[in-house]
């Protein structure tokens, strides 16, 4: 059955004339109950702003035509306004079905001509689910009674049902095409009538069927979400750029009974891609130049490619795991809820996952420094049993030729496809851009601003340089400071771990903030055996480098807990009272490790100095980082 332009017209008159008649009581008595979205609300509605609409999911995306025929995506039309968005089929006659989402819809247009402030932070949306007869042009025709200057409607449809059920499947609305007895299509639908409220966020809000769906109560939400959206600005503002680069499910102080959880989407962690090689090609305050091998210079080409192969958990055995799953960008490149690493399959690490934050400052790689350039350092993950579980190099450079994505991207970095070498020198300098200065330290030492620390946080940067020592491993000049000097040291934490004796008892985290007490044979009988960790030992054979490891770069510190090559200290509290105390006593403990005599202020004081040295640019970074796509086997 096909109905034209004219049919269209006639059923939005009679709509129009039902809101006519329900005010009059005109409306026929053998005609079915108008649904309460034809007449006046009921109930009196609570004040916009005194109540929560909670989110309820993401909107779905699609691919959709405007009237006027163009392709676009759904998204296009979602983000910057607050959306309504109806299901509807223009040759619908059931007053209590398309008609009244079309009606509710108007009266609110019509309330949007008078409240302005409304109007231009409102979208309405009517797509058709009958793609067969609703063209771009009977939706025009459908659409063109019910515009109004000022008024932002738009009239979708999509140029297939393949097109259709995706969208449909998204919003979870069902759907079912009427046939008569023998078998033909009617041209009808049945579906259940719903309208989708969505936030700026692209999250659904709330979802209106024939009871509840009123332009009052519409409205009111739609204030609602005006009101509560200004206070998130501001919350946001308030924190600055800090909540991009913090954990997307933060599970801090998860251990107490009004805990509330704060985790943020994936797909609301929108991020914007920088230009890494101009930045990389000036030092921030307080760093060197970026030392740059000459046989692998910095190229905008190698970057992107080694930036794209970072985030590609195709280059794992499995095809699961990618270097960013244990280098995490807004957990300071590193992991903040892992002691120690975790590998494909949940396959374990011995050693913390060390931050890239100004990697290429460093002499040598790893916690017992066994690689001594980026470019080999990548093929260790990407072979180590425990992390990605390559079988091979072959198997590694086999996965990126099968792959359509990179057609084309070697030859232009390197003029020559994958290789051993093409791939070391793609991610060695992408990481060679993750460089993180101008802290707050920087510009209040190098930058001559004497407002940018506090005067807490100056008291322990003369601490820092004095009574605490600090600065014998963790170097500061004149011109720069990398915060190590690059070399290795003996504090006794790897002795503690591998020397003394185990009690009957162990500790075991089962939950952020939760711990039991397990008999040490129950652990055992589930866990493989914890071999021992030499640290530098294991590559020099040295007697006297049992136990020693690479000194850490101090840069971003407060980003990147948990701390020491075995993420055995939590906080910096811990950090600095484990020095305070003078390390842990054995044969080959460094001689620069000595008690303290910290008191508590100045325990203070050094913890304050050492969060100030995050620097300015770490947003910037978490936020490219957010903009690189992320390979998939889908």
């Amino acid at each position: 059955m096909k109905f034209g332009a004219n049919r269209i017209q006639r059923l939005f008159v009679f709509l129009l004339l039902a809101t006519q008649f329900l005010a009059a009581d005109l409306y026929a008595a053998d005609q079915p109950p108008l649904a309460p979205g034809y007449g006046k609300l009921q109930f009196a509605l609570p004040e916009p702003g005194t109540y929560q609409l909670p989110p309820l999911g993401d909107a779905a995306d699609g691919n959709v035509l405007d009237s006027h025929g163009k392709a676009i995506k759904l998204y296009d039309l979602l983000g910057d306004k607050i959306v309504l968005l109806s299901f509807v089929y223009s040759t619908c006659n059931d007053v209590n079905g398309c008609p009244l989402a079309t009606a509710v819809l108007h009266k609110i247009k019509q309330r949007l001509l008078k409240e302005k402030d409304i109007a231009a932070k409102l979208r309405l949306i009517t797509l058709s689910f009958n793609p067969e007869h609703d063209t771009p042009e009977m939706m025009a025709k459908y659409g063109e009674a019910l515009q109004a200057p000022g008024i932002e409607w738009h009239f979708l449809t999509t140029g297939s049902e393949a097109d259709l059920q995706p969208i449909l499947d998204g919003y979870r609305h069902t759907v079912q095409k009427v046939y008569d007895a023998e078998g033909k299509n009617t041209g009808t639908f049945t579906h259940v009538l719903r309208v989708y409220l969505i936030d700026t966020n692209k999250r659904i809000r709330n979802i209106y069927s024939v009871s509840f769906l009123h332009a009052d109560t519409l409205i009111n939400d739609i204030r609602t979400l005006l009101t509560a959206e200004p206070k998130l600005a501001v919350q946001q503002a308030a924190a600055g750029k800090a909540s991009l680069y913090q954990p997307g499910d933060d599970k801090s102080h998860y251990e107490s009974g009004d805990y509330e959880t704060h985790s943020t989407a994936m797909k609301e962690r929108q991020g914007k891609a920088i230009d890494l090689l101009e930045r990389a090609r000036k030092p921030m305050l307080g760093l060197p130049r970026v030392p740059v091998p000459q046989d692998n210079p910095l190229t905008a080409a190698k970057i992107s490619l080694g930036r794209k192969l970072f985030y590609d958990r195709r280059l794992s055995l499995n095809k699961t795991f990618s270097c960013a799953m244990c280098h995490i960008p807004e957990q300071g490149f590193t992991s903040n809820e892992m002691a120690t690493a975790v590998g494909i399959e949940g396959r374990s690490v011995r050693r913390n996952s060390p931050t890239l934050y100004n990697v290429a400052y460093m002499r040598t790689l790893f916690h017992d420094g066994r690689e001594t350039t980026l470019e080999q350092q990548v093929w260790g993950p990407l072979l180590a049993h425990n992390e990605m579980a390559n079988p091979s190099i072959g198997y590694v450079l086999d996965t990126l030729a099968q792959s359509p994505d990179y057609k084309g991207l070697f030859q232009k970095a390197f003029g020559k496809g994958p290789s051993m070498e093409t791939v070391g020198n793609a991610i060695a300098s992408y990481e060679r851009t993750l460089n993180s200065a101008a802290s707050p330290f920087d510009r209040w030492y190098y930058g001559q601003d004497k407002k940018a620390l506090d005067e807490q946080a100056q008291k322990g940067f003369t601490l820092f340089t004095g009574k605490a020592r600090c600065s014998e491993c963790h170097t500061v000049t004149s011109k720069f400071a990398l915060f190590t000097d690059n070399d290795f040291h003996n504090t006794g934490i790897g002795y503690s771990g591998a020397m003394q004796g185990a009690s009957d008892k162990r500790r075991v985290q089962i939950a952020p903030g939760q711990f039991v007490e397990l008999d040490r044979e129950v652990v055992a009988s589930v866990s493989e055996t914890k071999s021992n960790d030499l640290g530098r030992y294991e590559v020099t054979q040295n007697p006297e480098d049992r136990w020693k490891y690479n000194t850490p770069s101090l840069r971003n510190i407060s980003l990147t807990a948990p701390y020491m090559h075995d993420g055995s200290l939590q906080t910096l509290e811990e950090v600095v009272q484990f020095y305070n105390r003078g390390g842990q006593a054995n044969e080959n403990l460094d001689p620069l490790i000595k008690p303290l005599q910290l008191n508590r202020d100045e325990v203070s004081a050094l913890v304050a100095f050492l969060h100030s040295l995050t620097g300015s640019n770490v947003p910037d970074l978490v936020g490219d980082a957010y903009a690189a796509p992320i390979g998939d086997t889908h």
